[in-house]
Order: structure tokens, then C-alpha cells, then sequence
């Protein structure tokens, strides 16, 4: 049981971690442009 004392606050830590990563890239604008990458694959740029 002691080891809980040990996940707990390291469970808590990787959620507030991935949270604060989430909250990051909505800040920096990484979903502004879904359907954008969709059509860029189709773009044939090897001329």
C-alpha cells in the first residue's frame, strides 16, 4: 500500500501534464485548419 503514495501524485502529474499539453496546442492553433490537410496530400508538388 505505500507504494499509492507514490502513484497517486504521478498519476495526478501525467493528467495535469497531458491537460496543459492540450490546452497548448488549442492555444497555438494546431485544429484552426482540418480540412486543409486532407487536401494537401492530394497536391502533386513533384514537378
Amino acid at each position: 500500500m505505500d507504494v499509492l503514495l507514490y502513484l497517486i501524485p504521478i498519476a495526478l502529474l501525467l493528467g495535469l501534464l497531458g491537460l496543459v499539453a492540450f490546452l497548448w496546442s488549442l492555444k497555438t492553433g494546431q485544429y484552426d485548419d482540418l480540412e486543409g490537410a486532407k487536401w494537401r496530400i492530394l497536391q502533386d508538388d513533384d514537378l
